[in-house]
């Protein structure tokens, strides 16, 4: 016969690992049923094209701002 210590062990073992299952698995089940139900809207990607677009303008005013004077002063010095 085993030991009341060992029995009580063995008893909170496996309440344990059934109250940890149970928990693991509505987990789970919550994270599966929120997937199926997302419904993914069709969206740009970080870098499409209108992103591409409004940076490489956002850069070509930034370029000019900057070097315009520049290109004005060699510009009229016949460069």
């Amino acid at each position: 016969m085993i030991s009341v210590l060992a029995q009580e062990r063995l008893l909170g073992a496996t309440l344990g690992s059934l109250l940890t299952w149970a928990v693991v698995f509505e987990q789970r089940r919550s994270i599966y049923k929120s997937i199926n139900h997302y419904e993914p809207r069709p969206t740009e990607p970080i870098f499409g094209r209108k992103s591409r677009q409004e940076f490489a303008h956002m850069w070509n005013k930034s370029v000019d701002s900057t070097f315009g004077p520049m290109i004005e002063y060699l510009s009229s010095r016949g460069w």
